[in-house]
């Protein structure tokens, strides 16, 4: 027996390992009250990532301060106030940007996406979100139900959605 053979090896399944990318992923937000990452895939491969955080160049959050934080605004409310993208958007972005359709795909997301990034997901053409915990956002899982797009919530490796 070789020992290649003898060993025990629990290989992920593909659920884990995309949801695993997605924590990664996560592990570059700049936000100051959420990490979220997000991975779209087809096919079981990986057609772009994105994390919550400031757009490209501009000053990031740990740099300058949470202003929902500091006018104490709840999680899932007042999304214009805050320069962040969310890693659903971002992720839809990088497709765009290198002309990658998504048409078709799944998003691994390590959070429930907000009413917004619903509305980006739908009209992207993504069939499926693998979403690794829940958020506070009735119209986003109202949206995703009329949408027939499959949702389905499983648990992430790891807490990648608490402050950094």
């Amino acid at each position: 027996m070789s020992s290649r053979s003898s060993r025990q090896t629990k290989r992920p399944s593909w659920d884990e390992y995309f949801m695993k990318m997605a924590v990664l992923a996560s592990s570059r937000s700049t936000c100051l009250r959420r990490r979220v990452g997000a991975v779209i895939v087809k096919e079981r491969k990986i057609l772009a990532t994105g994390y919550n955080g400031a757009p490209s160049g501009l000053a990031h959050c740990v740099e300058l301060g949470c202003l929902r934080e500091r006018l104490k605004i709840p999680s899932g409310q007042r999304h214009e106030l805050c320069r962040g993208l969310h890693a659903e958007q971002n992720a839809i972005v990088q497709a765009a940007c290198y002309g990658v359709s998504i048409k078709g795909s799944v998003i691994y997301v390590t959070c429930y996406p907000c009413s917004v990034c619903a509305k980006m997901i739908i009209n992207s053409g993504i069939v499926e979100v693998v979403a690794g915990a829940d958020y506070p956002d009735e119209m986003a899982q109202q949206m995703l139900k009329e949408s027939s797009i499959l949702v389905r919530i499983i648990p992430t490796p790891e807490k990648p959605f608490l402050k950094p």
